[in-house]
Order: structure tokens, then C-alpha cells, then sequence
């Protein structure tokens, strides 16, 4: 099993198609907020929180990717060092979802299967929108091999659990049952100001 210092650092890279909700998935994990004037990610923007779990504390390094496509070759040096690669796509808009599989097959590219790989479907408040159902999704991360959660930044749904599931299938972390899983404070915000923040023109919707 993998030695875990006591504060141990895990990058976590945020993927997916401009407007599926990257920003709005890490604003209600950090600050319990949904603002519906979020305008498009400009490059990147990085933020970090400290998790106390039972045993150790970690800190997860949260990095938004912009998913423009004039950004896209930015995206690999994000990538290439990440512990955990969060793809997100809308379970209103059908095309987000087929786009899932050149994100996965980029990070595996970048990472091989050194990394761990989070399907979510956001927006699971917009029922007479959805497109994409939870079968679709599921099945879509078996047959990648890969973790799967819907989650609805606005509603606040499964948030924590996401960020729970991903704590737990991290390096050292598999003496962690679920039960106690369920036990874990979210605690200690910080936001770091060395990225550039969400300040683009444009972009549509992206809760």
C-alpha cells in the first residue's frame, strides 16, 4: 500500500464541454453556493481544500479547465500530473455526453490508467430537459472502466458524495469504508490566487 504523508496532495483536473457546469460542481463543494452569473473559464482557475478524514488529512488541489475549444491545447499540461480526472457533462445536451469519450481518451493518453477517472453527469435538477439517462451514464463508465455519479450543482445533489467517492479511491485511501466515508467534515477553505479567474465574455449557462 502507498505511504501517505500526513498531508497528502492530490491534483484534481476538471473536464468537459464549455457550459456543463466544471465551475459551478467546485463552487458548491467549496463554498455551498450556486451563482447563476457565472460566465465561461477563461484557461484555467485553481482553487484548493483540505479534507479531514479519519485517519489523515488531504488536501485536493481543484483545477477548472476552460472547455472552449480554443483552449483545448492547454489541456494535456493539466492533465499530465493530475492523482484524479473529473469529466462532466450535461445530462440535458446529448452531444456533452458523446463528448465524454475524447475527454477519457485524453486523459488516458496523458496518464495511462495511472489516474483515477470520475464520470458525472451534472444538472440532474433540468428532469423535463434530460437527454442522457442514468443507465446511459452508468453504462458509459463501465464500459470505460471508469467511476460514475450524477450530481446537480444548483440543487446542491450529491456533491459531497462525489468528492467523498473520489477521497476514497485515491492512493492509501482503502482502508476508508464507506461508512465512515460518510463521516468526513469539509473544512479549512482556501482559494489560491495564482490562476487567472473566471472573467470571459459570453458562454451561456454553465450551472
Amino acid at each position: 500500500m502507498a505511504v501517505v504523508s500526513p498531508l497528502a496532495k492530490y491534483k484534481l483536473v476538471f473536464l468537459g464541454d464549455q457550459s456543463v457546469g466544471k465551475t459551478s460542481i467546485i463552487t458548491r463543494f467549496m463554498y455551498d453556493k450556486f451563482d447563476t452569473t457565472y460566465q465561461a473559464t477563461i484557461g484555467i482557475d485553481f482553487l484548493s481544500k483540505t479534507m479531514y478524514l479519519e485517519d489523515r488529512t488531504v488536501r485536493l488541489q481543484l483545477w477548472d479547465t476552460a472547455g472552449q475549444e480554443r483552449f483545448r491545447s492547454l489541456i494535456p499540461s493539466y492533465i499530465r500530473d493530475s492523482s484524479v480526472a473529473v469529466i462532466v457533462y450535461d445530462v440535458a445536451n446529448r452531444q456533452s455526453f458523446f463528448n465524454t469519450v475524447k475527454w477519457i481518451e485524453e486523459v488516458r493518453t496523458e496518464r495511462g490508467t495511472d489516474v483515477i477517472i470520475v464520470l458525472v453527469g451534472n444538472k440532474t435538477d433540468l428532469v423535463d430537459k434530460r437527454q442522457v439517462s442514468i443507465e446511459e451514464g452508468d453504462g458509459k463508465a463501465r464500459e470505460f472502466g471508469v467511476m460514475f455519479i450524477e450530481t446537480s450543482a444548483k440543487a446542491g445533489f450529491n456533491i459531497k458524495p462525489l468528492f467523498r467517492k473520489i477521497a476514497g479511491a485515491l492512493p492509501g485511501m482503502e482502508t476508508l469504508s464507506s461508512t465512515k466515508q460518510e463521516d468526513m467534515v469539509d473544512v479549512n477553505l482556501k482559494a489560491s490566487g495564482n490562476a487567472s479567474h473566471s472573467q470571459q465574455q459570453g458562454g451561456g449557462c454553465p450551472c
